[in-house]
């Protein structure tokens, strides 16, 4: 149920709070630093209004997760990150029934996920400076930080290519060709 509604059904005409808070990144006892990975997308796209065709052309991905060890497994995190985001900005959606909440797909036959013919052209560079603070051998995770941020990428190349700021995802082609 939304919130108003919950409100409404409990005859409650307002609510109210307090609440405090207090940074923690720079408080006695925490440490002085991240120590997370960093990574910065660059991607453009392609846009055919003529017959409603968008596609990520290309991906360039800079990342900070210290010295990396194995840089083809990192690469493949990475790489396998951006299909996963590509996905997330133009294909991936879950839908709900609005009685129940429930999802209404109900297998991977009516939900889409990228596949390789919707792979842009990927260029990964990582930054390989060592983190000491961290470890001795200057070592931070890469996990999934290639795909933190890459959808919002998509999002902003959309708008730079047809002035249409997408604010849902997976992107809707009718938004554009409004």
């Amino acid at each position: 149920m939304r919130f108003d509604d919950v409100l409404k059904a409990l005859k409650v005409r307002a609510v109210s709070g307090r609440g405090s808070g207090q940074g923690t990144f720079l408080a006695p006892g925490k440490p002085d630093r991240s120590r997370h990975s960093f990574g910065a997308h660059f991607v453009e796209v392609a846009w055919q209004p003529e017959i409603a065709r968008l596609r990520v052309s290309r991906v360039a991905s800079v990342i900070d997760a210290g010295r990396i060890l194995n840089p083809l497994t990192a690469r493949n995190q990475i790489e396998g990150s951006i299909v996963m985001g590509v996905g997330m900005a133009l294909l991936e959606a879950t839908d709900y029934d609005p009685r129940n909440g429930a999802p209404i797909n109900a297998s991977l036959a009516d939900y889409l996920v990228a596949t390789h013919a919707d792979t842009p052209e990927m260029d990964v560079h990582f930054i390989q400076y060592p983190d000491n603070s961290v470890n001795d051998l200057g070592l931070r995770g890469v996990g999934e930080i290639g795909l933190a941020g890459l959808a919002a990428a998509i999002t902003n190349a959309v708008y730079h290519a047809t002035g249409v700021r997408c604010r849902d995802l997976p992107i809707a082609l009718e938004d554009l060709l409004s």
